[in-house]
């Protein structure tokens, strides 16, 4: 085994452990999660302007 099998391989393997990641991201079934995620910022600034009552 030579060092460019061994550079082959990693290629390959880092490459599917990429396209997963992927994948995983853009699935259909974490838009709810991301969807929330995002709002985490504004929704605390709301929730900052109700309790303070106002805007500074």
């Amino acid at each position: 085994m030579d060092m460019g099998w061994f550079r082959s391989v990693m290629t390959a393997v880092l490459f599917v452990a990429f396209v997963g990641i992927v994948l995983w991201a853009w699935s259909s079934r974490r838009r709810d999660d991301f969807d929330a995620a995002a709002r985490l910022a504004v929704d605390d600034q709301e929730e900052d302007v109700i309790i303070r009552g106002g805007v500074r």
